[in-house]
C-alpha cells in the first residue's frame, strides 16, 4: 500500500473523500459510484489508483494512523513526565473535533477479521497500548510491571474514548485523573 505522499493528486483526492464518507457515514454505506463522484473522477481512475474499495478502505485506515501518530509523537517529544498522560490529552483533544466517535473502532465493529484493513486497526490499538508500556518504562522505571499498567491504562483510555459520546467528554478528563493516580 502507497504511502499518501506517493498517491498522485487525483488520487489523494479520492483518499480525501473516501476518508471523510466513511468516517461520516459508515464504509458499507458508501459505494464506488459515490466516492468517484464525489471525488470528481471516474470509478476507473479509483480502481486504477486502489485497485479495489476494500484496499481504499485499508489506505483510509493505515493513512489515518499515520497521521493521527505523527501528531501523538509530536506531543509525547515536548511532554513532562508521566508522558503516558500525553495519550489522553491527545484522546481528549480528538473528542472534540470527532463527530462519530473512534474511527478504528467503528471500521471494526463493520469489517469482518479477514478484511485487509482489519490488521491495520489491529495493529494501530496495539501500538497505542504498546507506547504506553514504553512511556511508562522510561519514565516510571520502578514499576514492576509497566506491560500490565500500560493495559489498564489502554483499556481506561479507550473506555473513556468509546464512551464520551454518551457520558460526555468530562469522562476523558476523570479517566486521566484515574491514570494519574496509577502513574504515581
Amino acid at each position: 500500500m502507497a504511502n499518501i505522499r506517493d498517491l498522485t493528486p487525483r488520487a489523494r483526492r479520492v483518499l480525501e473523500v473516501a476518508s471523510e464518507l466513511f468516517y461520516d457515514r459508515g464504509i458499507h454505506s458508501v459505494g464506488v459510484d459515490t466516492i468517484a463522484a464525489e471525488s470528481g473522477v471516474t470509478k476507473r481512475t479509483l480502481y486504477n489508483n486502489f485497485g479495489s474499495k476494500d484496499a481504499l478502505v485499508a489506505a483510509y485506515l493505515k493513512n489515518r494512523h499515520e497521521v493521527w501518530w505523527r501528531e501523538l509523537e509530536e506531543r509525547v517529544a515536548t511532554a513532562g513526565s508521566p508522558r503516558a498522560l500525553t495519550l489522553f490529552d491527545v484522546y481528549a483533544e480528538d473528542a472534540r473535533t470527532i463527530t462519530r466517535g473512534c474511527a478504528f473502532l467503528n471500521a471494526a465493529a463493520e469489517l469482518s477479521t479477514e478484511h485487509p484493513a482489519y490488521a491495520i486497526i489491529r495493529a494501530h490499538k496495539q501500538a497505542v497500548e504498546h507506547r504506553l508500556c514504553t512511556l511508562i518504562a522510561e519514565d516510571r522505571p520502578a514499576v514492576d510491571d509497566p506491560g500490565q499498567l500500560a493495559r489498564h491504562l489502554f483499556l481506561l483510555l479507550e473506555g473513556a474514548f468509546a464512551h464520551h459520546g454518551i457520558h460526555g467528554k468530562g469522562l476523558l478528563t476523570e479517566a486521566r485523573e484515574i491514570a494519574r493516580g496509577l502513574l504515581t
